[in-house]
């Protein structure tokens, strides 16, 4: 079968390659799947750039994000068949309860395998039900960006709730997943971006109020003003350093702010963290979610019948553009490669 796989260039950098192997087989407690699709994450370019902290000099078959069919179950397995339709988890080994640092010895496309392959081994506990309706393409947008923002809004310090306002960053994949979701509680949505044009996109998914970052640099006082001088209740903040001490400025008091991207570079950032003292907010860091938060943010996919905003789908032979493609921030949401 073919798969690909990230080896080490002469400049330090990495690169995805076309290989052969052989057809994996499953072991006890695990399956195999045929995968249809995968989804790049702006991780997968940190790995690619060997910026990533899971970056090494093994090779590593790439991305996170996948969804398939079971083409081979392993003995002992029980939870499913040959024929479901599944999407991996991006911890293999994080199935529920708080996060242990143990469980970034499994983080797919990073310190272990990931899913650009046409077959791939999996324990049965790394894998969820695709949502009812769902394609594999659609599917394979979910482990990491999605479960990301439900994370970051459902999840950890002070969940959302109908009526609360909150500010997307950007309209990448985790900025237009939480968009969706914010909307489909019942809450406002404010969202940033340097163009009118994916701004306008993200209107017609709801957005109630856009900023157009290019033309308004203090763009933090721009949303300031939007909420009655009040601020958001939170902060889907994707930048990093580069944009922290203003989400620290829009978040209102008593708010709260998913710290979860490094857009901006690994710098410490240049502010006071202080903010957060006067205004009780609380600062969480997220980084993806467990299997049982992927199982809840199906669940409220299905019922809200949110679908997946794909940009652009590339073919598996076309990978290195998908990845030029993301790198060159053109994206409104997903990039998805097919498999077959």
């Amino acid at each position: 079968m073919k798969q690909y796989l990230l080896q080490p260039t002469d400049e330090g950098s990495l690169s995805p390659t076309l290989t052969e192997v052989d057809l994996p087989e499953p072991g006890p407690g695990e399956v195999r799947v045929k995968m249809e699709a995968c989804s790049l994450n702006y991780r997968d370019l940190l790995m690619m750039s060997g910026q990533s902290a899971s970056s090494g000099d093994a090779a590593v078959v790439p991305l996170s994000d996948g969804a398939g069919v079971i083409s081979a179950v392993g003995e002992g397995v029980t939870e499913w068949a040959e024929g479901d339709r599944v999407a991996l988890t991006f911890f293999e080994e994080w199935k529920d309860g708080a996060f242990s640092m143990k469980y970034h010895k499994a983080a797919r496309g990073g310190s272990s395998n990931g899913v650009l392959a046409e077959e791939v081994v999996s324990p049965a506990h790394g894998l969820v039900r695709i949502p009812e309706g769902y394609s594999t393409v659609e599917a394979a947008t979910l482990p990491c960006a999605a479960v990301t923002a439900w994370h970051g809004l459902m999840e950890r310090s002070r969940p959302m709730k109908e009526g609360d306002t909150v500010l997307c960053l950007g309209t990448g994949g985790v900025s237009i997943f939480a968009l969706q979701l914010a909307k489909a509680a019942g809450a406002n949505v404010i969202i940033t971006s340097s163009s009118d044009e994916k701004l306008e996109r993200a209107a017609a998914l709801g957005a109630d109020e856009l900023v157009n970052y290019r033309d308004n640099p203090d763009w933090e006082k721009v949303v300031f003003e939007k909420t009655e001088k009040r601020g958001v209740d939170h902060v889907i903040e994707v930048g990093g350093p580069g944009t922290l001490e203003k989400s620290m400025s829009s978040v209102g008091a008593g708010g709260s702010i998913a710290l979860i991207g490094v857009l901006t570079g690994f710098d410490a950032p240049d502010a006071s963290l202080f903010p957060l003292v006067t205004k009780n907010v609380d600062l969480s860091g997220i980084y993806v979610g467990s299997r049982s938060m992927f199982e809840r943010l199906n669940h409220f996919l299905g019922e809200h019948q949110i679908r997946p905003v794909i940009d652009r789908e590339f073919a598996f032979e076309e990978v290195g553009d998908a990845y030029d493609y993301l790198k060159s921030g053109s994206h409104f949401g997903k990039v998805v490669v097919r498999v077959r």
